[in-house]
């Protein structure tokens, strides 16, 4: 905290749960979230133990009987008999659901780090240079991207993208990539034949077909899909 106020830097950080944090909770006054997915909201200000100065906390419960742990995004999580709480410690001064949508961008940005570290090789630095790191890591974004672009071809025609779910790297890989396959040659043609036990030979089929149909058209393509991604 000394450092970010040196810095002068905003943040947003879940808090650590402690019992003197546990009690501020309780005696609190909640109030109706309708815009979070949570039942209710508050905020107070709170010096934790070993603080120069009390800071303001946003927190966000919810009712055990109506929601349970599991179906609530992974973060850390503060349980009681009765809710389910998120707690954040902030500097910044905006709404209580701006704050917590701003904090679930940063989440979701951590998760697309981790994969493109685990999946995709980005945490492999090849050599002891940076011009040579920073082609790597053009490389390894490049190959992210185009795995990204692979899955929108693979969707269905009407799909919105607010329906869409993010299919990461490895699942795309053994989908797509990683098949059981013989190349064959007769009478001067030359073919592929999947194993009967791929299950997604019908999809990896319409997928081929559709980037086979890609062509182009002067400057530009031509459409793929005959109706377009709608977000």
């Amino acid at each position: 905290m000394k450092a970010y106020e040196e810095g002068k830097a905003q943040f947003i950080m879940v808090a650590r749960k402690t019992s003197r944090l546990v009690e501020k909770l309780q005696t609190a006054d909640w109030k109706r979230s309708p815009k979070t997915d949570a039942d209710e909201q508050c905020e107070f200000w709170y010096q934790p133990e070993g603080w120069g100065k009390a800071y303001r906390f946003i927190a966000l419960r919810y009712k055990k009987k109506e929601k349970t742990a599991e179906e609530r995004e992974q973060y850390q999580l503060f349980d009681s008999p009765e809710y389910i709480y998120r707690v954040f410690v902030t500097n910044m001064s905006r709404a209580i659901d701006l704050l917590v949508w701003f904090y679930n961008q940063r989440a979701e940005a951590e998760n697309l780090i981790k994969e493109a570290n685990n999946d995709a090789g980005l945490a492999a630095h090849p050599s002891g240079r940076w011009a040579p790191n920073c082609v790597h890591f053009q490389l390894v974004m490049l190959a992210y991207n185009l795995n990204c672009w692979l899955m929108l071809f693979q969707r269905e025609a009407g799909e919105k993208v607010e329906d869409m779910k993010h299919t990461t790297l490895a699942t795309a890989r053994l989908r797509f990539l990683f098949l059981a396959a013989k190349f064959w040659k007769h009478n001067g043609q030359v073919g592929i034949s999947y194993s009967d036990h791929y299950a997604e030979k019908g999809l990896f089929q319409r997928l081929m077909e559709r980037l086979r149909s890609i062509a182009a058209d002067s400057a530009t393509f031509l459409p793929v899909f005959t109706t377009p991604l709608q977000c």
